[in-house]
């Protein structure tokens, strides 16, 4: 059997017709910049986050950078953030012309541990970006606390995590902003990049417009360095078509995660470690993450017998050669370093069968039951 780490296919089978609709609809009205489409989903999204303001962008990464430039953050700023993520987070950072600061994860949700953040507060902090990764959000109520006590901003990265809660809270709710990415992969994904930033900020709402259009305003009038950063107008109509869809999809992604959970804990409970759903939260399962010890040989023996994995992320932002100059070594932040030495994702789709599961466990058991 094969089974992809991913597979688009059949969602896309049961939306074509509307699909091919919306980009008809696009091409027939020629409206192909910030258009009624990207309006619409930067509406919803920004409703869907219990915020005022959705502004569409380019993709997550300019999202992040957008954000820490609305709110503020450059030169001689900055930013306590989690090493455990993708690298746009730090790049961002950087970009924004602001130092990133790291401080160690919690080794249950794999997010930034917020008794970890007042140990790097300084004179020059400025903000925090949590990162919510796999899709559990991390401790906003706990990091809010600590942003007012030390009047920080606080930027979500919700990459991976849109429609996760924490208790009452969405994502978007405790941050000053949050962002989203659309990438193909994403829970909520587009054909192509796009991102967003949400906000309840009014300031930081309209700063982020026009940084995403050069910093013009009024147009060809340049108050501020910006750059072209804007959601694709066929982008969002697809956004459009998918989005009534995504807690359902969510909800798909959770029942297959719980049949992993009791599949695995039957069969090799003694080697694995499940995921955690923190008590409280809402777990969308963007990736259904293990940790293992001898996670690259069982990588390898999984791709041998057809089950695609990935390892998010293998080298922490801190060891990356481009940070080297920050000074971090090996033993800085041990459970992030051992997170990325032992963590392996599994295929996770909304589509996926349990046939496919149930394949994907029995062979995690033959690895281990060869030694």
């Amino acid at each position: 059997m094969k089974v992809p780490m991913l597979d688009l296919s059949e969602q896309y089978a049961s939306l074509k017709s509307e699909v091919l609709e919306a980009l008809d609809g696009v091409m027939s009205s020629s409206q192909f910049i910030l258009g009624d489409n990207v309006k619409k989903i930067e509406a919803d999204l920004a409703k869907y986050s219990h915020v005022a303001h959705g502004i569409g962008c380019g993709n997550g990464s300019d999202a992040i950078h957008i954000a820490l430039q609305a709110a503020g953050i450059g030169a001689g700023d900055e930013v306590i953030t989690t090493p455990f993520t993708f690298f746009a987070t730090g790049g961002a950072i950087v970009r924004a012309g602001a130092k990133p600061v790291y401080a160690d994860i919690d080794p249950i949700s794999f997010n930034l541990d917020p008794e970890e953040i007042e140990k790097h507060i300084t004179e020059r902090t400025k903000a925090i970006i949590p990162v919510h990764l796999y899709g559990q959000m991390a401790d906003m109520v706990r990091i809010r606390e600590i942003a007012d006590k030390h009047n920080l901003v606080v930027i979500e990265d919700a990459a991976q995590a849109i429609g996760a809660k924490q208790g009452e809270y969405t994502v978007g709710e405790l941050g000053d902003a949050a962002t989203y990415s659309f990438f193909p992969t994403k829970n909520l994904g587009a054909y192509g990049d796009g991102g967003m930033v949400v906000t309840n900020n009014d300031d930081l709402a309209e700063k982020s417009r026009v940084i995403r259009v050069h910093g013009s305003k009024p147009k060809y009038y340049h108050s501020v360095l910006g750059y072209n950063s804007r959601l694709d107008e066929l982008q969002a109509a697809v956004l459009n078509v998918k989005f009534p869809h995504l807690d359902t999809w969510s909800e798909q992604r959770k029942t297959h995660a719980d049949y992993y959970t009791a599949l695995l804990n039957e069969k090799v409970a003694d080697h694995v470690k499940t995921p955690v759903v923190v008590e409280g939260f809402h777990h969308v399962f963007h990736q259904y993450t293990i940790l293992i010890e001898r996670r690259d040989e069982l990588q390898a023996f999984l791709k041998e017998n057809g089950v695609s994995t990935m390892i998010y992320y293998p080298l922490p932002l801190h060891l990356q050669p481009v940070f080297e100059s920050l000074g971090y070594k090996e033993g800085d932040f041990p459970k992030a370093e051992k997170a990325a030495k032992q963590a392996l994702s599994l295929p996770m789709f909304p589509e996926l069968k349990e046939e496919q599961q149930q394949y994907v466990v029995e062979k995690i058991a033959e690895f281990f039951a060869g030694k």
